[in-house]
């Protein structure tokens, strides 16, 4: 069973997920888990690397429009900061170079200019 965009979005808003988000909030100390892994630390309260403050979200591991059954199960949940959230998600520009603009992947190759 799978769900539509408009049920997604309709559990988004729902009491039962704002409070169960802010359990998980809890449970990973308020910290992005991909960014830890990485030996950063990427906390609620603090700023990023382009100096902008964090911005954390719960991330449903197997998404929930293709597994509705495991929205709430505390197994498939993990607290990512933004960038990492829209870099799992393959979001355009989660490789900021501060100034909102993705940066030059080629400006180190060589040119024939």
């Amino acid at each position: 069973m799978t769900w539509s965009k408009d049920q997604c979005h309709n559990f988004y808003l729902s009491s039962e997920w704002r409070h169960f988000r802010e359990q998980i909030l809890e449970r990973d100390h308020y910290e992005c888990q991909w960014c830890k892994d990485e030996g950063r630390v990427t906390r609620l309260g603090g700023v990023d690397a382009q100096g902008n403050a964090v911005v954390l979200e719960v991330d449903h591991i197997k998404t929930l429009e293709q597994h509705p059954e495991l929205r709430l199960d505390p197994d498939n949940l993990r607290t990512l900061c933004k960038d990492c959230h829209n870099k799992r998600h393959g979001r355009m520009r989660w490789r900021s170079n501060g100034n909102g603009k993705p940066r030059n992947k080629w400006a180190q190759d060589e040119r024939w200019d």
